[in-house]
This record gives structure tokens, sequence and C-alpha cells, in this order.
């Protein structure tokens, strides 16, 4: 991991701690007798970092010394404006992307990736505040605005700070298979192991933002009851209002209405599942509130312009 003055300390130590815990877990669980991988943090020079929250971390040594890596991962954080100016720094990172099998950026190092040039003609990610400045970086690269990461061949680039642990979760899959990663996130007591196309703003966070109390907890609801019946008049039941005045009230807290809210939750749930999961599509669709199998078909088709099947293989993480 590249680090460097005012980096955000979880963008270095989050995916860190993930490489770290595979390779423990994997030892202690005999699937490898030494380390499948080891971690380090690299700066301008070796000693103490000042993070932005005034936390130091060790680098053990300078980036220069760094001639080769399996993964070489850019940390972000406030300090990455004056690393975006820093010439020695984007010719190392130039030289050294030729040298590694995997490249990687967490937050807004895409923006320092960005400068020096090595997402060119590629998708990439970042956090959702800095997006439009990634795309002023060059109009070459396809910004994927919501996307918690991205990976291109073998760039990948995450959204802000917890998404760099969702992204080397991921890099983790890639090299040793999803039982691994998801017991590493088990380990981390991580809520979900999250694909990459999965929106920046989770429908869980977007309902606590709701200022109306009986509107919060009725889409907290709905989002563990997708399977059961959501229509106006059992929602306005669960929430003690009339129906019409639940809907009223519904469509102008949340600005849409209930039943149209309730479609895009399903969908959202049925789009995780095709990502992560084995089950048949057809149990997705009972698990989601579809149904049947046709009814998740015309909602994908009307939707997203494609069938379940044809988005599980476009975006199940094994790939």
């Amino acid at each position: 991991m590249l680090g460097y003055a005012n980096a955000q300390v979880l963008d270095i130590t989050g995916p860190l701690e993930v490489f770290a815990r595979a390779s423990r877990w994997m030892r202690d669980n005999g699937m490898h007798r030494g380390d499948a991988y080891t971690v380090e943090l690299a700066a301008e020079q070796a000693g103490p970092v000042v993070m932005s929250s005034g936390l130091q971390l060790f680098a053990a040594r300078s980036y220069r010394s760094v001639k080769k890596a399996d993964t070489l991962l850019i940390a972000g954080g406030i300090g990455c404006h004056q690393a975006m100016q820093d010439r020695a720094l984007l010719q190392w990172l130039r030289r050294i992307s030729t040298k590694v099998s995997r490249l990687g950026s967490v937050c807004t190092g895409s923006l320092i990736l960005a400068r020096a040039g090595l997402l060119e003609n590629r998708s990439a990610t970042t956090h959702w505040a800095y997006v439009r400045q990634l795309g002023e970086a060059s109009s070459s690269i396809l910004v994927q605005p919501d996307a918690i990461y991205v990976r291109d061949n073998n760039v990948f680039t995450s959204a802000g700070v917890t998404a760099g642990i969702d992204m080397a979760l991921a890099m983790v899959e890639q090299d040793w298979g999803q039982p691994v990663a998801l017991a590493v996130a088990q380990e981390l007591v991580m809520f979900l192991k999250r694909p990459g196309g999965q929106s920046q703003f989770s429908s869980q966070l977007a309902a606590q933002f709701c200022e109306d109390d009986k509107l919060r907890e009725l889409q907290l609801w709905i989002l563990d009851n997708l399977r059961s019946d959501l229509s106006n008049a059992t929602l306005a039941e669960r929430v003690a209002m009339s129906e019409r005045n639940f809907a009223r009230r519904f469509a102008e807290t949340l600005g849409v209405t209930p039943a149209r809210y309730v479609a895009t939750r399903r969908l959202e749930a049925a789009r995780r599942k095709l990502e992560q999961g084995k089950l048949r599509i057809s149990q997705i669709a009972r698990k989601c509130g579809f149904g049947s199998e046709e009814s998740l078909r015309r909602a994908f088709v009307a939707e997203l312009g494609v069938s379940p099947q044809a988005y599980r293989e476009r975006f199940h993480s094994a790939q």
C-alpha cells in the first residue's frame, strides 16, 4: 500500500487487514503453510506518516525502493491533492505499474492514478464526492459514479473508505475463491459482502435518513420482508394510517409511490442475489417477493433491458 501525509487511515488499514486476515485464516485452516499474503506500507520516506486523523502509521520503507509487487494499492484521503503534484511519485507509479500483477486505488487514490495516466481508456470509480473530478482528469476514463468498486482487467478502483475493504475481498476471492473471501468477511463481522456493482448508497442507510419515524421504520421493515404482502393496504395498516393518507404521505416524503419503492427494493435484492449466490432464479424470485420466475424476468427486462440469466452471466462475483 502506498501512503502519504494526510491519507485516510481506513483506506490503508482496512484493505491491508483483509489480506492479513485471509493469510492467517488459510494458515489456520490448513490451506496454506506459509503466508498467502504479506502486507506492507510504503511512503516517501521510511518512518511515521501522519494521517488526516492525526494518527501515525509506520511505513516500512520508501516507495523508491519498491521494484516490484504482486498487488499495489494507492490510498486516498485529503492528502491526495498534494500527492497528485509530486512528479517523482507519478513517475515511479508509471514505472512500477508495468511490474505489478494487480494495481488498485481506494477512494481518491484513483485521482492519483488518473494523474499518472494509468486510467486511460479504463472504467473506474472513486468516492461519490469526487466522481466529477475523476471525469475531468481525462475524457477517456469511463467513470462509474455509483459503483462500490470497479475492475478493469488488472486495475481495480474503489469508492470511499470502507469500499476498499469490499475491493480487497474481491481480490481475495479472485485469488483463492469465494469460500475464503466469505470466511474473511465473517471474521471481520461484515454485515454483507458487497459486489462491485452495488450502489455506494445502500437502501438501509438511505432509509435511516428519513425524518418521519413511522416511514423510516416501515422502510427498514420492508427491506427485511420483501417476500411478504407489501400492498398499499398492508403497509398502511402497519403504520396505522388510512390507505389514501399513507400513499400521499409516503410519496411526499420519499418522492416515489409505495408500489414503486417496493418494486425497486425487490429488484435490488434480486440483483444482489444473482451477483453473489448460486440460488436458482425461481428461488430468487420467491425470496425477493416476485412470486414467479416470469414476473422477475419481466421486471428485469423492463428496468435493466436484460433477463435475470443474462445479468447473472455478466455480473456474478465469481467472474
